[in-house]
């Protein structure tokens, strides 16, 4: 049977002979995205001796709305024979609805569902559905919250999940083209009416933040703040190879499980880059990231150039706490960083799971 034009797209965007002969796990909710996603990816499977398999989260959020959600997912998984892994969330909705918190909660519940189903199944990737509108509106709510070059790039198209690798397959089509791939294959989607729900940043964003700007300031502010991100994703790149340089001159390995950084190798960076390679070593570490905010990554700086600058050894705190009992101190003319042993069974409660 022929492709479809859609079909065609996402071969030439993730072609099946990088895929096809490992497991693939499939992110379902049953929305328009995510049913694009399982139909398309079916269709071009080409035979090889991997597998797809479909995973679904039920979140228990919308109670009976919820389980059709599940219904559905298996059913059409069934019916293009996959297998689909089903988890249900049995606390039910735990937060305030319409909290920006419970959407945190259930995006980093559904993650780690999404790393343990990828385990389970030994999968080499995990995708999800994530369009060229979710990035345009990570992008913009980025700016909103602040953030700086890394943020600008918005949603990487590949990061390691686990054992696995996520990729977004799906981040060079619009919503609107995944809507006309369903509506030629005759096939349904659900719908969640909590996306539309205004309480959530993220909705309001998308349904009366980003129209305004199309509709007041340009009509291809999607398309603007894409080109953005890619600009910023290619300065990124050129700024990580300067960190992975700065890393190997300045940071050292210490006793206990300590890192010392030697602020004599960084005396010509310039602060941003000596931010980032601070970040660097955060993610390195697999130490939490989601509480550390431009003045904390500014403070660490100041403990560093405070090492070499008698001036600033006076207004500089020597050892501090940061976020997710991460101890920074200043200590034989380097700056050491170590993290208590009680502290790391905690590191996946910080990491950062917006992506």
């Amino acid at each position: 049977m022929a492709w479809d034009p859609t079909e065609h797209a996402l071969a030439r965007h993730w072609p099946p002979e990088m895929w096809g002969g490992v497991t693939v796990v499939l992110a379902a909710s049953g929305g328009l995205d995510s049913t694009s996603l399982v139909r398309a990816m079916a269709a071009i499977q080409d035979g090889g001796p991997g597998r797809l398999i479909v995973a679904h989260y039920n979140h228990r959020l919308r109670g009976d709305e919820s389980n059709e959600d599940q219904r559905f997912v298996e059913t059409l998984s069934r019916r293009l024979g996959l297998t689909c892994i089903v988890e249900s969330n049995d606390e039910g909705e735990t937060g305030r609805r319409g909290s920006d918190g419970l959407e945190a909660a259930a995006r980093a519940a559904r993650y780690r569902f999404l790393q343990e189903a990828a385990a389970r199944v030994g999968a080499r990737y995990v995708a999800t559905a994530h369009t060229a509108d979710d990035q345009a509106e990570t992008i913009l709510h980025r700016v909103l919250r602040g953030t700086g070059i890394a943020g600008l790039s918005g949603m990487a198209r590949v990061r390691p999940l686990g054992p696995a690798s996520l990729i977004r397959p799906l981040l060079g089509f619009r919503r609107e083209e995944l809507a006309a791939y369903l509506e030629r294959l005759g096939q349904p989607y659900r719908v969640d009416p909590s996306n539309r729900d205004l309480q959530f940043t993220r909705n309001r964003i998308r349904h009366e933040l980003l129209p305004q700007l199309a509709k007041d300031f340009n009509p291809t502010v999607v398309d603007a703040l894409l080109r953005l991100g890619t600009l910023a994703g290619e300065v990124q790149q050129v700024v990580a190879r300067w960190v992975e340089q700065l890393y190997v001159q300045a940071v050292r390995e210490g006793a206990a499980d300590e890192l010392r950084i030697d602020p004599r190798a960084l005396a010509s960076s310039e602060p941003y880059l000596v931010r980032e390679l601070l970040i660097f070593v955060w993610r390195e570490r697999g130490w939490p990231e989601q509480a550390m905010g431009y003045r904390q990554w500014d403070c660490l700086a100041e403990m560093l150039r405070g090492v070499r600058t008698t001036e600033a050894c006076a207004e500089t705190p020597r050892k501090q706490v940061f976020p997710g009992g991460v101890v920074a101190e200043v200590r034989h003319a380097e700056l050491c960083l170590s993290r208590p042993v009680t502290q790391r069974g905690l590191a996946s409660l910080g990491r950062n799971q917006t992506d």
